[in-house]
């Protein structure tokens, strides 16, 4: 697996099942995605750190390092 396919991961919106490979920030979380399908926000779960962790396919950088918020 290359870097470039470790900071990318696919966001699948829970309202409407629109699927979007966007870029992972490697340093921090990101706590809030818009659907571009749906216009939903998307928010972190409960005990997620960031909206990749809730609705990705993979973890955040941050997360998987050890180092997450």
């Amino acid at each position: 697996m290359t870097d470039t396919e470790l900071l990318s991961s696919t966001i699948t919106c829970p309202n409407c099942r629109h699927q979007k490979t966007e870029e992972m920030p490697t340093d921090a979380c990101l706590f809030f995605y818009q659907c571009d399908a749906c216009n939903a926000t998307l928010k972190p779960r409960p005990g997620d750190c960031c909206v990749f962790c809730s609705y990705a396919d993979t973890k955040c950088p941050p997360k998987t390092s050890g180092a997450c918020c």
